[in-house]
């Protein structure tokens, strides 16, 4: 306990760097939270951070849970959306967004069959998106779509990634960067960003312990999450980049079951960085 008041007090008064605020994707203490939400969000504001990313009331009714957020101090920058209800229930997530006061709405996953992620699954996603983005920026809201590594899969002399990113209008769809998505699957985050500069107006920061093996599954051990800066993603690289091509929002997400300890030890790291 002392060692997490020491680390609260080392990141507490601003976390920012480069002149922007860092903030947290809620997943980070899904586990924590439900048990005690009030409690939860108290000690991750203790940590200095405003902004964050999540969606849902954890069955709280929502006028409570939103009262909660703003006495607390926080701002809700983006919520996710479900790949069906994109297409299905499209006011229902306006609703929810507006709720927040969010300008973002990130989907976080494309369903595909098994492993197998295809072109006509890319295509489809694309027609998707664009619809949806569309409806959304007449709302003053903007999509993001959050890749998970399958879709790096070759498609000709380039990836299906790169086949979405050229389809999906800018005007109504981008993309959410997380480090570790881009790294796992083998490709470099740094050269992506630099590639597609302005496509990702948000991005997730997580690091990779060293060794693990990659895929283009979309899945890996919870636990191969690290402290920012401890892993082989290239954090401090990947900052310089992203403030270059335009990232306007940075989440941390650290999924591993010692979150609670690990990211104030990222909070950390990242003022460190210049």
């Amino acid at each position: 306990m002392k060692k997490f008041i020491c680390l609260l007090a080392i990141v507490s008064v601003s976390v920012s760097i480069h002149a922007q605020e860092i903030g947290l994707q809620l997943y980070s203490f899904r586990n924590q939270i439900p048990k005690d939400i009030p409690g939860t969000l108290a000690k991750i504001r203790a940590m200095g951070i405003k902004e964050l990313e999540g969606g849902g009331s954890y069955n709280m009714p929502m006028p409570e849970y939103k009262a909660l957020l703003d006495k607390l101090g926080f701002k809700m920058i983006s919520i996710g959306a479900d790949y069906d209800k994109l297409q299905k229930d499209l006011p229902a997530i306006i609703e929810e967004a507006k709720a927040f006061g969010a300008k973002y709405v990130v989907c976080f996953w494309i369903p595909h069959s098994g492993n197998d992620f295809t072109f006509d699954d890319a295509k489809k996603a694309v027609e998707v998106f664009n619809t949806a983005g569309k409806a959304l920026k007449e709302k003053g809201l903007s999509l993001c779509y959050h890749a998970h590594g399958f879709e790096f899969r070759p498609w000709g002399n380039e990836t299906l990634f790169d086949f979405m990113i050229k389809e999906m209008k800018p005007e109504y769809a981008n993309f959410e960067m997380d480090v570790f998505w881009v790294k796992h699957p083998g490709q470099d985050p740094v050269a992506l960003l630099k590639k597609y500069k302005g496509r990702f107006p948000l991005v997730h920061l997580k690091d990779r312990r060293p060794g693990t093996p990659g895929n283009q599954v979309g899945h890996a051990d919870v636990e191969s999450n690290v402290v920012l800066g401890q892993g082989d993603v290239g954090i401090a690289e990947i900052m310089k980049a992203a403030k270059a091509s335009g990232v306007k929002h940075y989440f941390i997400e650290d999924e591993s079951s010692g979150s609670m300890e690990q990211v104030p030890l990222s909070l950390a790291y990242l003022k460190t960085l210049k």
